[in-house]
């Protein structure tokens, strides 16, 4: 869905310059502005994970919404946590805790392409998280998973040079 609505937004830009020649001389910025991300986001906000604490998923049944008061920067995007000590042990090594491959879906990642994860749609394999578009992706993964992970680990290098740290 937020890759659709990049490029509806790319389009609209490329028609504007084309119709409007003052248009033009802006369309290079939001060009720039719609590269992929490194870190699955809310496009509006800059939030990881819909605002829910990455910890949580390794620590509740569920994950729990984070707060405003405690959001920490990493890895360019906003992270949310529902209490103090779930941030520390986040600062201490966000890698372990943030979702794998950014956050996009794991299966896309295994079968070569990028779509955004759904945070309400994971799994734990081996102490990592990961995100799903779809629950029919997790259960493909989840079918294989080792299999899965060393794809999803091949592709992840090409595909990770479309996105943007910022």
């Amino acid at each position: 869905m937020m890759r659709q609505i990049r490029k509806q937004i790319l389009t609209i830009g490329v028609l504007a310059s084309v119709l409007s020649p003052g248009f033009a001389q802006v369309s290079p910025v939001l060009a720039a502005s719609v590269v992929t991300t490194a870190i699955v986001s809310n496009p509006l906000t800059g939030v990881a994970l819909e605002g829910n604490d990455p910890v949580s998923y390794f620590t509740e049944k569920e994950p729990l919404a984070g707060t405003l008061d405690l959001a920490y920067d990493w890895g360019g995007v906003t992270w949310y946590f529902a209490n103090q000590a779930n941030l520390d042990v986040f600062k201490t090594d966000p890698e372990i805790y943030a979702p794998q491959f950014g956050g996009y879906c794991a299966m896309g990642v295994a079968r070569g392409f990028l779509s955004d994860g759904n945070p309400r749609i994971y799994a734990m394999v081996g102490q990592r998280l990961y995100l799903f578009y779809s629950t029919a992706n997790r259960d493909a993964f989840l079918m294989s998973p080792k299999k899965a992970m060393t794809d999803a680990v091949d592709h992840w290098g090409g595909l990770s040079k479309e996105l943007s740290t910022n």
